[in-house]
């Protein structure tokens, strides 16, 4: 099932933790309506980079979130957040284009220096702009 022109139910589903545990990672209709308008978003980010977007993490059912140790508060849990790359361009790179454009997002953050999170919210975006790293927890910014 398309939930964009370029994104699937099955990629923002899809969990090796879910599949190894046997979680079932199914999002209710709350969680799909969601999931469609952060593809709506990951569409304005796979134009603003010209390349496509990989999912490295998408929906998580609560039992999954539980399972990979997520916050209780994730926004994954609603459907609203996605974990991004892009083969041959650096995450530091993707979260400074994200960053310096007008798209509506309300989490930014840089997690280790591997991928981007990129999380919206059930009311006003707030852009806030982080880093995570080892050792240092949450920084304010790109670091």
């Amino acid at each position: 099932m398309n939930l964009s022109k370029h994104f699937t139910l099955s990629e923002m589903t899809l969990s090796r933790t879910a599949s190894r545990l046997g979680i079932d990672n199914t999002p209710n209709e709350e969680a799909l309506l969601n999931l469609k308008r952060l593809c709506a978003t990951l569409e304005q980010v796979r134009s603003l980079v010209g390349r496509p977007i990989m999912v490295s993490s998408g929906y998580r059912s609560p039992s999954l979130n539980r399972a990979v140790g997520g916050s209780s508060k994730s926004a994954h849990r609603l459907g609203l957040a996605a974990d991004i790359s892009v083969a041959g361009m650096a995450p530091m790179e993707l979260a400074c284009l994200i960053a310096q454009s007008t798209l509506a997002f309300d989490q930014l953050i840089l997690e280790f220096d591997s991928w981007v999170h990129l999380g919206l919210s059930t009311s006003a975006e707030r852009r806030q702009i982080l880093t995570i790293r080892k050792g240092t927890g949450y920084l304010p910014g790109l670091q």
